[in-house]
């Protein structure tokens, strides 16, 4: 029947709409949380009682979590303010809605283009981490660099660190990678960010674990920097300078004859 159906529409539009803001809901506790109900509202243009029906649902599907405000200062009267914040399951869901968008255009990529254009692609995601740090990390002592990228890395969320390495050099270690799932398929995403390691440090690297093959932690050894002074080429362009300004043994050969024949 043609009310019926109309009816059935209505209802569908109504919770896709419904899923669609209980999800901004949701990013915005994961971008900004954690954060009271009363910030939600006035963020989302909500009133209390939709965002109290959003934020209930989220907790039921253990999307998100509560946690009570610290007071600062003097407590005043009333209860402490509710905060909520995103959840490590909370967390895996965005991650793997990406996963599932970065997968399909990278395989529509490989089968269009062809695997050189994935591989193309990968270097490009890291070519502003590249851009970003290599010119820094010039500033910075040798044995501070895996320090800094590990802590350039943490900033970008891959919880990184660094380490002494038993056997010689560093070890950066990466205990979380945002795009993991989509790695296992495509590991051109891992060469390439091998790659921008090298290039950021100044120092051969090789990948020796990763996520995305299993491994509980991405581990990347890292070369010891060659104990080579800064201005040692600097100097030796300058002993060699001299020479070079001396004329040769064939030119002076030929400038004496000269000047023998001009009585010079």
């Amino acid at each position: 029947m043609p009310g019926t159906e109309e009816t059935a529409a209505v209802r569908l539009s109504g919770v896709s709409a419904e899923r669609s803001t209980r999800a901004r809901v949701a990013r915005l506790i994961l971008e900004h949380g954690p954060i009271t109900a009363a910030a939600l509202g006035e963020r989302l243009g909500l009133t209390p009682a939709a965002v109290r029906r959003h934020l209930d649902a989220l907790l039921a599907e253990g999307m998100i979590e509560p946690r009570t405000a610290r007071p600062r200062g003097q407590r005043g009267r009333g209860r402490p303010a509710k905060l909520f914040a995103i959840t490590d399951a909370g967390r895996s869901a965005f991650e793997h809605a990406y996963d599932g968008l970065a997968g399909n255009a990278l395989r529509f990529l490989a089968e269009r283009v062809g695997e050189d254009a994935v591989a193309e692609f990968a270097r490009s995601q890291v070519s502003g981490l590249v851009g970003r740090l290599q010119p820094e990390m010039r500033k910075v002592p040798a044995d501070q660099r895996v320090r800094v990228l590990a802590e350039a890395l943490s900033a970008d969320g891959y919880a990184a660190s660094a380490s002494k390495a038993s056997l010689g050099g560093e070890q950066l270690c990466q205990h979380h990678c945002p795009v993991a799932h989509v790695a296992a398929e495509f590991p051109q995403l891992c060469e390439a960010e091998t790659e921008a390691f090298a290039q950021i440090l100044g120092t051969p690297v090789q990948r020796l674990a990763t996520i995305a093959h299993g491994d509980g932690v991405c581990t990347t050894h890292v070369s010891p920097h060659r104990a080579v002074e800064p201005d040692a080429r600097e100097r030796e362009a300058n002993r060699r300078a001299p020479e070079r300004s001396r004329p040769s043994i064939r030119q002076q050969t030929i400038d004496d004859e000269s000047s023998k024949e001009t009585g010079r």
